[in-house]
C-alpha cells in the first residue's frame, strides 16, 4: 500500500509541476488553486508514504516521478523536444525509479 499512495503522492506532483505552467506566474486564479491542492495533496502522501518506506527512497521515486511524468507531458502539451537523448535520460531516471523499488528493504 505504501507505494500505491507514493505514486499517487508522484501523479500530484506531475500535476503541481505542470500547473505552474498554467498559473501565468500565480496569475490565473483556477490554475493556481490546482496547483496548490495538488502541491498540497502530494506532500500529504508523500508523508504517509514516508511512514513506512525509507526516506531516500520515498523522496527520490516521488522526485523520479514528478519529473518523468512532466518530461512526457511538456512534450505533449507544450511541444518541447522529444529527443532522444531525452528520451534515453527519462529511460535512465525511470530505471533508477524501478531500482529502488525492486531493491527498497519495505516491499510492501
Amino acid at each position: 500500500m505504501p507505494w500505491l499512495i507514493l505514486f499517487a503522492a508522484g501523479l500530484c506532483e506531475i500535476g503541481w509541476a505542470v500547473g505552474l505552467k498554467y498559473t501565468d506566474g500565480f496569475t490565473r486564479l483556477w490554475p493556481t488553486v490546482f496547483t496548490g491542492a495538488s502541491l498540497l495533496v502530494s506532500m500529504a502522501l508523500l508523508g504517509l508514504a514516508m511512514k513506512s518506506l525509507p526516506l531516500g527512497t520515498a523522496y527520490a521515486v516521488w522526485t523520479g516521478i514528478g519529473a518523468v511524468g512532466t518530461v512526457i507531458l511538456g512534450i505533449v502539451l507544450f511541444k518541447e523536444p522529444a529527443t532522444v537523448a531525452r528520451l534515453v535520460c527519462v529511460g535512465l531516471i525511470v530505471a533508477g525509479i524501478l531500482g529502488l523499488k525492486l531493491f527498497s528493504s519495505t516491499q510492501s
